[in-house]
């Protein structure tokens, strides 16, 4: 008969007779325990059928201290930021990140997964590229490396997900410009390399039927992370055309907002909500530079802080538990409106 199979660290705790945290810190470091201990926990790994993931990979050697952080593009000042303050948290906690970007590439994803793979982490942060991340390899790679996902949730991979609430941001955004002049068209990108996108979409249709008012979606063309270009040319073209169907636009990111800013200017449109102003412009996710755009740019906010510190939290959870939770879990985090010249 095959031997019972254990499904997670606490049914072990509970068959093995041991604590779950003198069985946690075994399976980091097996001399780390008594003699006796030990012997016991050995004894019921044979009775029983479990091999959590970190003992598998790192067995009867001391857990690595080194952590992986995946960004999809570096270049961009929002994951930058977010690096920036997961890097601190990491070394903090006594632990060495290995900071990687995917530069938007599917299949340097899956090189990087492999190349971290090799190096025995004690576990990743991975903000995945999201639809063309390659989810059978990004599978393979969660059921070696203990795994916490942020800012880009894919359903089901990894044991945790932090992010910020999108529907937060488009709510507050969306509500804000109503209540203060002509209801906002969605100026996004026809087939985003960013998967928050799609979700921004689908929460502004939904608030602008909550309003009862009409959606328009303003759609431009363009492929890749160089938002600000493509901001750009779409706003010069849409401008010359007078196709945009309202006076106040609400940009999926801030990247973009700024690209069409610079066409508001070069074709001699006056932006804000003052005299002579041709235009509201409202965006989200705080981009560290949209304070400094002109005019200044109306935002909804991502809470950096707290996204980047409940990520390191969750993995450092995940890595004292053994490399698994009992079940996957999910943080998101609201937004908060800013409110700038732009609109």
């Amino acid at each position: 008969m095959a031997p019972e199979k254990i499904p997670n660290m606490e049914a072990f705790a509970r068959v093995s007779g041991i604590s779950r945290p003198t069985i946690s810190k075994y399976f980091h470091d097996p001399d780390s325990v008594r003699k006796s201990t030990r012997a016991k926990i050995e004894q019921a790994l044979e009775t029983y059928d479990y091999s959590p993931n970190i003992y598998a990979i790192n067995q009867n050697r001391r857990l690595t201290k080194t952590v992986g952080i995946v960004v999809p593009y570096l270049a961009d000042p929002f994951f930058a930021e977010m690096a920036r303050n997961i890097e601190r948290r990491c070394i903090d906690g006594g632990f060495s990140p290995l900071l990687f970007s995917s530069h938007g590439d599917a299949q340097l994803e899956v090189q990087i997964l492999d190349s971290l793979r090799s190096l025995k982490p004690a576990g990743v942060l991975l903000a995945p590229l999201g639809r063309i991340t390659d989810r059978t390899a990004a599978e393979r790679f969660c059921a070696d490396v203990p795994t916490v996902l942020f800012d880009s949730n894919i359903e089901g991979l990894g044991e945790a997900f932090v992010g910020s609430d999108n529907y937060s941001f488009v709510n507050q955004s969306v509500d804000y410009l109503v209540a203060t002049g002509e209801p906002p068209c969605l100026f996004e990108m026809a087939h985003p390399a960013n998967p928050n996108a799609n979700k921004r979409r689908l929460a502004y249709l939904a608030a602008m039927e909550r309003h009862g008012l009409e959606p328009h979606l303003v759609r431009i063309e363009g492929t890749g992370w160089g938002f600000e270009q493509i901001g750009y040319e779409a706003g010069m073209a849409a401008i010359a055309d007078r196709s945009l169907p309202s006076r106040t636009i609400l940009c999926s990111n801030d990247r973009l907002a700024i690209g069409l800013l610079s066409a508001c200017y070069e074709s001699g449109l006056k932006v804000g909500r003052g005299t002579g102003c041709a235009l509201r412009i409202a965006s989200h996710d705080d981009h560290p530079f949209s304070r400094y755009t002109s005019p200044a740019l109306t935002t909804v906010a991502h809470d950096y802080e707290a996204v980047s510190n409940r990520s390191v939290e969750a993995l450092f959870e995940l890595i004292a538990s053994g490399g698994r939770f009992a079940a996957r879990t999910e943080s998101l985090f609201a937004a908060r409106l800013i409110l700038r010249h732009s609109a």
